[in-house]
């Protein structure tokens, strides 16, 4: 079984625990696509109905009207569920994410969910954050050079993400650095060092957020639950 198989396989197991009625976030990348095209594949079949989404990227926002589901913008109420993908899954469920360049909207939609479902192919799982990615940290255009000075100070390995010849853009008009974690870093309080760095809009590790993971791997998708 190829990853795009395991990765949709993860994908049904999430969407089966989404109910009619349910606002739904709808995540961003290769895996959560899968989940957006089951939603919208049970609209249609009248497995589901009055399903409403919220998307974390203008992709998925475009993805899902594709497919039928309807889409709202965010709002202070709560979603009832969030579906998305990870770049690391820690023991502990403690993510990276951002490769996609979606982090900060996926992180103000899936905090306001009452259960946030990861999916992923089981090359995601590791022991510790930042074993295998570098941690994507969305940073203001204005002044970006001096914020990643500051950020070098903390993380001295790292550089600014580019498109081309150009610096890679987010939806909300950002820059992403990305940087390599040391091993042995004390997560949480990275987390706090760079949320407190001035310049920084947000980064891409999701700690304390996710209820389960559905982990695909060629022997069957395992369900994983914090340890």
């Amino acid at each position: 079984m190829d990853l795009e198989a395991l990765k949709r396989e993860a994908a049904l197991r999430a969407v089966a625990l989404v109910k009619s009625g349910d606002r739904v976030g709808l995540g961003t990348g290769s895996t959560a696509k899968y989940a957006i095209e089951e939603i919208g594949r049970k609209l249609a079949a009248g497995e589901l109905t009055g399903v409403v989404g919220v998307a974390t990227s203008e992709a998925s926002d475009t993805l899902a009207r594709q497919v039928g589901i309807p889409v709202e913008p965010l709002d202070p109420r709560p979603l009832d569920i969030a579906i998305d993908g990870a770049d690391e899954i820690a023991p502990n469920l403690d993510l990276i994410k951002g490769l996609g360049g979606a982090l900060l909207r996926e992180k103000l939609t899936e905090v306001q969910a009452r259960r946030f479902i990861v999916i992923a192919d089981h090359t995601k799982l590791v022991e510790h954050i930042g074993e295998k990615s570098a941690l994507p940290i969305e940073i203001a255009r204005f002044g970006f050079l001096s914020t990643i000075e500051r950020l070098r100070v903390i993380l001295p390995s790292g550089r600014l993400r580019q498109s081309g010849a150009q610096p890679y853009v987010t939806d909300n008009g950002n820059y992403i650095f990305d940087a390599q974690i040391p091993a042995g870093t004390d997560i949480a309080a990275l987390e706090r060092q760079l949320k407190g760095t001035l310049g920084v809009v947000d980064t891409g590790l999701f700690l304390g957020m996710a209820e389960r993971a559905f982990v695909a791997a060629p022997d069957g998708v395992t369900e994983l639950t914090p340890r």
